[in-house]
């Protein structure tokens, strides 16, 4: 098992850090420039099994203004991060993250993978349940 360093882990606390801020901003596309694409998507379709698929920078784009829209601001988003790094070079992030939704508090799981690039970090597989509606089901082999 690897164990990061004091300063690895500062170092994905930064990089999502950046992230977080321009998130709030909604300036998707820098937020884009942090990726490695295709990015793979791994969820499930409510009430079926797991979807998996890969996006382009165009559609990652697409996506994350549908649902950010102008930024998450005004969500007062408080995230709890756990990076679980697999090597130097690999990190699997937990995310458990409230945000106020039209009065109500609301919670979510999710999970990342981040790669280390000659760049940085950047995240390449986005993790979570519920976003496959419409989506095909998985299928082995």
């Amino acid at each position: 098992m690897y164990e990061p360093s004091d300063e690895e882990l500062k170092s994905v606390e930064d990089w999502f850090a950046q992230y977080d801020a321009l998130a709030e901003q909604g300036t998707i596309e820098r937020l884009a420039d942090l990726a490695v694409f295709p990015m793979n998507l791994a969820t499930d379709v409510p009430g079926g099994f797991a979807a998996v698929r890969q996006w382009t920078r165009e559609e990652y784009v697409e996506a994350m203004r549908e649902a950010m829209g102008g930024g998450t601001a005004e969500l007062g988003m408080e995230s709890v991060r756990t990076p679980h790094f697999l090597s130097p070079n690999l990190v699997f992030v937990e995310t458990t993250a409230t945000m106020t939704v039209e009065g109500r508090r609301e919670s979510m799981h999710y999970g990342d993978l981040l790669v280390r690039t000659e760049e940085g970090w950047a995240f390449q597989t986005m993790a979570q349940g519920g976003w496959g509606h419409g989506w095909p089901p998985a299928r082995r082999g």
